[in-house]
């Protein structure tokens, strides 16, 4: 059954839009071309997009000749004003942005365990609140928050989780609150680093794969042909509760200590550079203890630590010796020693997801796995390959802690995307 006129319409101006948020600004002609619609159906949405306020004349190819397909159209970016929050035991990070994404102005705050529920809630408010003021945004269309924990896939909510700071779910509350007229949207901060990775990070070429969070503690996100895969009560990927070898016991439902957790955190991953003589004075507090100390091993062994960027290209993530080893040489050292006993750890978490799911593809996430880099990667890689006759490719983050506010963002701004272009009839 064809589509009815303004369904059509509604269907070309959402592919226009999309792709002058992915490409603009573009020209008409540019918009024909990519569209495959015919001349005047181009120049009837472009004209219904500028009625809208959506799109607007931001110059001129200078390329073409001058006349109406000169004209460049973009996106009108200040339509809608977006934050983010990146939510984290120790502390929250704010980013408020513009519709295209572009940032405003940023901030963070730590948070201390000795801090009360209230207290704790007000500072995360206004912590908000100021960056906001400061960005010009007199009012947030949709704040998207990431955050530790199980996201209940029935009614989007964060849970009450074990060992989660009780501030966290009601931050969300307190928000909803106070920003009345905004769209508040939760999600699990590694299923964000995930999204981040796939759409600006290493896995971009990647349709299937998974992401293993480390930082403070561990994680896991799941991406299948494209959608994130969240399990029938939102626990896809709670791999800190994986019974594994080498602990001192099974996990419980209420806590993860003789997971994998045991193994792979940050407390775990400095214990174990400890026990082979590596460590590193003046931790920064803005990341976990274990990034600073794998990164001084990285550092040791000859190893590259610059991370990689967002453009950086897929296949510049993938190189590295043809025997597939870690691309350093002084691997007889106390802190060769430590990235092996680690890679170790790392290679029991990554050969069990393998084994279930077949990824392909297993990305390195959070702090750590962005201060290994290629290093550790290719050392996990090694292992699994070892240990599964699945073909995996284990890469390093190219976002690493970053990634979680750059998911949170993401989703922010497709939200409201979604709500602003939507058909006036849905």
């Amino acid at each position: 059954m064809p589509a009815s006129p303004s369904t059509a319409r509604a269907i070309n101006d959402r592919l226009a839009l999309r792709l002058l948020q992915q490409d603009g600004p573009l020209t008409a002609g540019q918009l024909k071309q990519l569209t495959g619609l015919s001349r005047p159906t181009v120049a009837d949405l472009v004209e219904r997009l500028t009625d809208a306020g959506l799109i607007a004349v931001v110059g001129e190819a200078g390329e073409q000749r001058r006349g109406p397909n000169a004209k460049l159209y973009g996106i009108v970016a200040d339509r809608a004003d977006l934050a983010a929050l990146d939510v984290r035991t120790e502390g929250v990070s704010v980013v408020v942005s513009d519709l295209v994404g572009a940032v405003l102005a940023e901030a963070s705050v730590p948070i201390g365990g000795d801090m009360g529920t209230g207290p704790a809630v007000e500072q995360a408010v206004a912590l908000v609140e100021r960056v906001a003021k400061e960005a010009g945004a007199d009012r947030l269309h949709t704040v998207g928050i990431g955050a530790p924990g199980l996201i209940d896939p029935a009614t989007g909510d964060l849970r009450d989780s074990t060992g989660l700071p009780e501030w966290h779910r009601r931050l969300v509350a307190a928000l909803q609150e106070q920003l009345p007229e905004a769209r508040v949207n939760v999600e699990n901060e590694t299923n964000l680093a995930a999204l981040a990775e796939q759409r600006d990070g290493v896995a971009r070429d990647r349709d299937t794969f998974v992401l293993l969070w480390l930082g403070h503690g561990t994680g896991a996100a799941v991406v299948l042909d494209g959608a994130l895969r969240r399990g029938a009560s939102g626990g896809t990927g709670e791999i800190g509760f994986l019974p594994v070898p080498g602990t001192s016991g099974p996990p419980s439902a209420v806590d993860c200590e003789g997971g994998f957790h045991s193994l792979a955190g940050s407390a775990a991953i400095v214990e174990l550079a400890g026990a082979h003589g590596v460590s590193v004075e003046g931790a920064s507090v803005r990341e976990p203890a274990a990034a600073g100390v794998v990164r001084e091993a990285v550092t040791l062994v000859g190893g590259s630590v610059r991370a990689e960027g967002a453009g950086a290209a897929p296949a510049a993530v993938r190189a590295r010796h043809p025997s597939g080893a870690a691309p350093d040489q002084a691997t007889d050292t106390p802190a060769g020693h430590f990235l092996d006993a680690l890679a170790d750890r790392l290679a029991l978490g990554v050969a069990s997801v393998v084994a279930i799911l077949d990824p392909g593809c297993v990305v390195l996430g959070g702090e750590v796995g962005q201060a290994g880099g290629e290093v550790l990667a290719a050392r996990v890689e090694e292992r699994v390959r070892r240990m599964s006759p699945l073909a995996t490719v284990v890469r390093p983050s190219g976002l690493g802690g970053g990634a979680v506010l750059r998911g949170a963002l993401l989703t922010a701004r497709d939200a409201a995307q979604d709500d602003l272009f939507a058909p006036p009839d849905r």
